[in-house]
């Protein structure tokens, strides 16, 4: 009888490697700390910079982590306005969505996406986690406010789509965020669970209609974000098969479905876990398992998060996961495939 381990199982280094594929890590400092670059060798394909990253000389940075795999994909949230990781800083020097939608130009709005695209290509980055693609109708809204183009659907899917054609004429790769709808909750998914109640009908009227046309602009990834709509599921979009198959189906979405940062309290109070790396490693293996292919962990500069400790434990409870069945071994493929493909064509972009 043979001792080798078959498909799906932790000691399987086919699985362990799609495992690192589907990981969305950050770190802290300005160098590669040495738990990155090993987890960068055994699979992982991105990277996610926050402000105290980018405090130093970040082309540099980026150059070491693309010397340690070439194809990497180093993204960060970058969308102008209030929210900016480049130029934490002093403030972003290109105007946020609300300004832009409100000028009601849509070349300008591709114009300064594809300026704030060239930046990150300086400083070595690939993928910019925009655009905000929510409607705002709640002015009581916390999180998304002036970070979203405006209230009107169409006015946002169209400013939205110029913002990803501009990004990507400068050679970034894109993200359009939250999906399905953050814009209509007075809730901070980052600090609780917001509710968007409303119909279907409604949904698909208004919500879904920046992102479909996101999709057909040929967004690179859709972000998933924490938010329930009881009217799809009862689990936040994250962590809801329902929200996948929405995107994938009616969608017709064929690029990574990513997930909000699974750090944040919102996720955290669904699975009924504290905050912490478990809590953050139960949120990643529902996530994979509804339907997400890369799993972004959170920003490491939170109090009390530690960045390999957060890495270790998502890594481990998914090839635990994976050899118990509760991730099909053809899900984890599926999304590390996606991944791979994103980093093919990245590269086939740049290297043209």
């Amino acid at each position: 009888m043979s001792t080798m381990a078959g498909p799906g199982t932790r000691s399987d280094p086919q699985v362990a490697r799609m495992v690192h594929t589907v990981i969305l890590p950050g770190f802290r400092g300005t160098t590669v700390p040495t738990w990155l670059a090993r987890a960068i060798e055994k699979g992982v394909g991105a990277v996610l910079y926050f402000a105290g990253n980018l405090t130093a000389d970040p082309a540099h940075l980026s150059d070491r982590l693309h010397g340690l795999r070439p194809d990497l994909l180093i993204a960060s949230d970058e969308e102008g306005g209030t929210v900016t990781r480049l130029h934490a800083g002093t403030g972003s020097p290109y105007p946020g969505h609300k300004e832009l939608g409100a000028g009601g130009d849509t070349r300008r709005t591709r114009e300064v996406a594809h300026a704030m695209g060239r930046d990150l290509r300086a400083a070595g980055i690939d993928a910019a986690l925009a655009p905000v693609m929510d409607v705002n109708v709640d002015s009581a809204n916390p999180v998304i406010g002036p970070r979203a183009f405006g209230d009107d659907p169409v006015l946002v899917a169209e400013h939205g789509t110029a913002f990803i054609t501009g990004l990507r004429a400068a050679g970034l790769a894109t993200a359009a965020k939250h999906f399905p709808g953050h814009g209509d909750t007075s809730v901070d998914s980052h600090v609780a669970l917001p509710i968007v109640d409303v119909d279907m009908v409604t949904l698909h009227q208004r919500e879904l209609v920046p992102f479909a046309a996101a999709v057909a602009a040929d967004a690179d990834m859709v972000l998933a974000g924490h938010i329930v709509v009881p009217a799809l599921d009862d689990a936040p979009a994250s962590v809801s098969p329902r929200a996948y198959a929405l995107l994938r189906g009616e969608l017709g979405f064929r690029g990574v479905a990513v997930t909000d940062a699974l750090d944040m309290r919102g996720l955290a109070r669904h699975t009924g876990a504290k905050t912490g790396p478990a809590a953050i490693a139960r949120g990643a293996v529902a996530a994979l398992a509804a339907g997400a292919d890369l799993l972004c962990l959170g920003n490491p500069y939170t109090a009390g998060h530690d960045d390999s400790a957060v890495f270790g434990a998502v890594r481990d409870r998914l090839l635990e996961a994976v050899s118990s069945g509760t991730v099909p071994v053809g899900r984890l493929a599926e999304a590390a495939e996606r991944v791979d493909r994103l980093l093919t064509r990245h590269k086939r972009t740049l290297d043209q």
